[in-house]
Formats: structure tokens, sequence, C-alpha cells
């Protein structure tokens, strides 16, 4: 009698596993036990400002430099190890300034590297117009200036975006580092 009762509770347990399984896959497409993945792709332009009347990117901490006129080298060079740069940027559809906004960038970025522009981005894309009006998503990254394309992680989102996961194509469109300019953006976004 009990090897049929351990027979019993061990096909319970065994059931029980089966339809956990079970409802965690039901909720991609069935096709025979496989999901299909698609992605949301949103193409954007950040108009990133260090002058000018309003400013909208602001080293608020200056790095180390190895000079030892510190004071000029700091208000001179474009960025140095350890700055600390926010942004609060506009989003557009276009790369002209008079482009439709669709949102904002929001984050920081530290510089990195002692031997070349790198930084360490954390971003916010706040969207604030079409379908995806409210909703947001943050990257995260290592940006090198020297390359022409960097790419960053989508490690989360709010609205529409909760739980997103993907990847952000960053390049220069129209870049100086000292006075800012247009980057373009590709953001790709797993939809499952």
């Amino acid at each position: 009698m009990a090897s049929l009762s351990s027979l019993l509770l061990a096909s319970a347990f065994f059931l029980a596993g089966s339809a956990f399984f079970y409802r965690y896959d039901a909720g991609g497409n069935k096709t025979g036990g496989r999901t299909t993945t698609t992605y949301t792709h949103l193409h954007m332009y950040m108009h990133d400002d260090y002058t000018g009347p309003r400013p909208t990117a602001k080293r608020v901490v200056s790095g180390r430099t190895s000079d030892d006129d510190t004071t000029t080298t700091l208000k001179t060079a474009p960025r140095r190890f350890g700055d600390i740069v926010v942004l609060n940027n506009a989003l557009t559809e276009g790369p002209s300034g008079g482009s439709a906004r669709v949102g904002t960038a929001q984050g920081w970025a530290v510089r990195v590297s002692e031997g070349g522009i790198v930084s360490d981005l954390t971003l916010h894309l706040v969207l604030e117009a079409g379908e995806h009006r409210g909703s947001s998503l943050t990257a995260k990254g290592r940006i090198d200036m020297d390359a022409t394309v960097r790419e960053s992680l989508i490690i989360g989102g709010t609205g529409r975006f909760r739980y997103a996961r993907g990847y952000m194509l960053t390049k220069n469109y129209d870049y100086s580092l000292v006075t800012g300019g247009v980057v373009e953006i590709d953001v790709y976004v797993r939809d499952d």
C-alpha cells in the first residue's frame, strides 16, 4: 500500500509540474512549443546642447587632470576622466531642431577612460508623443565617442515597455564634444 501512495504522490507532483510549465509557456504564441519574438523599432534624434542660453547637457563634476594648472584646463577641455555630465535633451523625429518632438532623453554620463572619450551612460528615453506616449525606456552602456556606432542595453521601461529588453544603437549625426549636437538613435525592443 505504501508503494501505491508513493506512486500517487509522485504522479500528483508530475501533473502539478506539467501544469506549471504549461502555464509558464502559455503566454507565448503556440507554434509547436516555440514562441515568435517580434521587435519594436524606434528611430529618433537626440539634441545635445552644451552651450547657448539654455543648455540641455551640463558637466556638473569636473574630473582630474595631469596638468599643474587645473583651473584653466578644467574650464577649456571638453571632457576629462571623472567628469559627470547630466542630460535633459530633446528627442525629435528628424535631425532638425524644428522637427516634431517625440520625447526627452534624461540621464547622466560618467567619463571612465583616461585614454579616450569613453563614458558609462545611463539614459531614460521618456516618450511624449504617438502610440508610446507616457512610456519610457532605460538604456545603460559604454559609450566610446571614437566608435562610429555605439551599442547600449535596454534594461527596462515603463508603460507599454514595462520589463523591456533590447538594445540601442547611437551614432553622431552632427556632433562636437565642445558644443554638443545631434545624435541619431535606433532602439530595438523585444515584444514577447
